[in-house]
């Protein structure tokens, strides 16, 4: 810790909080752990072990009372505690960082927006998948005109847990905002709006497959983009054969990219961000672009994947607390992605295109 550092407190340690938030922020200059809050007595001990010198208390409330202690309040606690835990930071003076998804409507995130505006706050949504390596590599290429105009974007979060895990990210009560539509499809909808911008229609199907699961677990998502482009975004944790994360199609070319970024499991394994070579993949695993071709039988070109970094987006909080620079995801940019969300559940219940 330095005389400069911003102190955070950090609200849940559970996958959020344990695997992404606490090592991002303990290995940003600028940032110092101040605090975890945590009620369950193994995520305290593991917390203690991982981070002494943070403080770790178990309820939000403790953290609230050394408000004037802190300079940056993170959420990372289960969804349905986003919103009213951004609102009493917000009103207690505090910037904020909520995980995805930051509310349940847009709505709520609207009004979230205005109260950070009111009060001269800084509230960032933690949309990590923004710095993935393929989607940095996506982003890259389209920029530069490899693939042309781009006419479909598919999108595939998928995963094989033929047997639920439980728990409120599977829970069937709707205040516990579980199910993949709000969890993957979150990351794949704001990606689909960073890359193609506003959407005019969407159609969605979701459905429960799993005996016992309680909320969906195979999703499809259509989007039709102001600009014409069709997005279509796969989220499942029933896919026995993983699709590629990424088939992108233009006038020009195609780009496909199988595999997830590493960042995640490098986390996972107790890695943290910092050496030489963090993001970074085997080339085996690099997409390829080219037309004509199935890069399955080796068509197209192999393209370098950039090397994925979570660590910008601490970095760009810092930067935005600091020095005023832009905010790396905003609320209003969350709504935006909301407002597909609830389209996409209201198009899968009754089984219509829903335009925006």
């Amino acid at each position: 810790m330095t005389a400069t550092s911003l102190r955070v407190g950090l609200v849940g340690y559970g996958l959020a909080g344990a695997v992404f938030h606490a090592p991002l922020i303990a290995t940003t200059e600028g940032l110092t752990l101040d605090t975890v809050v945590t009620s369950n007595p193994q995520r305290q001990e593991q917390a203690r072990e991982q981070f002494p010198d943070a403080r770790i208390v178990a309820t939000a409330d403790e953290l609230f009372a050394r408000a004037d202690e802190l300079d940056l309040i993170v959420v990372a606690s289960p969804n349905r505690t986003h919103v009213p835990l951004a609102t009493t930071a917000l009103k207690a003076g505090l910037p904020v960082v909520v995980d995805k998804p930051l509310s349940g409507t847009a709505a709520e995130a609207r009004d979230l927006a205005a109260l950070a505006e009111e009060r001269g706050l800084l509230l960032s949504v933690f949309q990590n998948r923004r710095w993935d390596n393929d989607f940095l590599t996506l982003r890259k290429l389209i920029a530069e005109g490899e693939l042309g105009e781009v006419w479909r974007f598919e999108s595939r979060f998928e995963r094989w847990r033929p047997k639920p895990k439980g728990g409120w990210r599977e829970s069937g009560d709707p205040a516990e905002l579980g199910g993949l539509l709000y969890d993957l499809g979150s990351h794949v909808v704001d990606q689909a709006l960073v890359l193609f911008g506003p959407v005019t229609q969407v159609y969605a199907e979701t459905v429960v497959r799993r005996e016992g699961a309680e909320t969906d677990d195979d999703t499809f998502i259509a989007l039709t983009h102001a600009n014409g482009v069709r997005s279509h975004l796969y989220v499942s944790a029933t896919a026995a054969q993983l699709g590629p994360r990424f088939r992108v199609l233009g006038s020009r070319a195609g780009y496909v990219k199988y595999g997830l970024d590493p960042q995640e499991d490098a986390l996972r394994a107790g890695k943290l961000p910092g050496p030489e070579g963090w993001g970074t993949e085997d080339e085996a695993l690099w997409g390829r672009i080219g037309s004509g071709e199935s890069p399955v039988t080796g068509g197209g070109r192999p393209v370098p994947t950039l090397p994925g970094d979570y660590p910008a987006y601490y970095a760009a909080v810092v930067a935005a607390l600091r020095e005023n620079a832009p905010n790396p995801v905003t609320a209003l940019e969350a709504a935006a992605a909301l407002e597909v969300l609830e389209a996409a559940r209201r198009s899968a219940r009754d089984g219509v295109v829903v335009t925006l």
